[in-house]
């Protein structure tokens, strides 16, 4: 029942945050990301979990891969990366009215997978968003995983590096969807790890992308 309650709670503190927080960022635009980094640091206290970072955001790496188990991927990072990312996102993020708008205001980066000029247009997007000073961050398996095993990753990161010529640091992130499954809504205490891995160069290996996967997994595994 104490579950269940907690739940529902941490559903409508979450939508109603969010909703307040996409007002401050439409009235202050040139603050949305002060307002983000406020949003994301709240849910710590609001949710009732705790973050332990390891290792340092090297800010020479434009492009960062992040594991993606839960919702508490993206606030873990807003809470704690000293830039402001701009995040990739499926455009049926983009289509739900809330958090469409924090995305549209924030200038994230959509991403259309029936679109087969969908590349091209993140290829354009990614050296936007680099070129105005925002490192980009993607979740190379394109969905959310079950926390203890990788999924296997796509193609997309894996273009943009090559082709944009562009520092990789990957980051893992273990324990999120142990304190908030965001497809279920359940809530408990406990800590995620934020764990900053050093950055690849793709041009040192080409078979850096099997070598990342594998390293990320290995370092999931030692985090659990």
């Amino acid at each position: 029942m104490l579950s269940k309650i907690r739940s529902a709670y941490t559903g409508f503190e979450f939508i109603f945050s969010v909703v307040i927080t996409i007002i401050f960022m439409f009235l202050f635009r040139p603050y949305h990301r002060t307002f983000r980094r406020i949003w994301a640091n709240a849910q710590k206290y609001l949710i009732g979990f705790k973050l332990d970072v390891r290792g340092e955001p090297d800010l020479g790496a434009k492009l960062i891969v992040i594991n993606h188990q839960s919702i508490l991927d993206i606030v873990a990072i807003e809470a704690i990366y000293p830039l402001n990312p701009a995040w990739v996102a499926k455009k049926e993020i983009f289509d739900i009215f809330f958090l469409g708008q924090a995305t549209k205001l924030s200038k994230m980066i959509s991403l259309d997978r029936g679109d087969k000029r969908a590349m091209v247009k993140l290829l354009k997007d990614v050296k936007d968003r680099i070129d105005n000073g925002r490192p980009v961050m993607i979740f190379p398996e394109g969905t959310r995983g079950k926390g203890e095993k990788l999924l296997k990753f796509q193609i997309g990161a894996k273009i943009l590096a090559e082709k944009l010529d562009l520092a990789v640091q990957p980051v893992v992130i273990a324990n999120a969807r142990k304190v908030f499954d965001s497809q279920s809504f359940k809530v408990q205490s406990g800590t995620v790890i934020v764990s900053y891995l050093p950055p690849v160069n793709p041009k040192d290996d080409e078979n850096w992308y099997e070598k990342l996967h594998n390293d990320m997994q290995e370092e999931l595994t030692k985090l659990l």
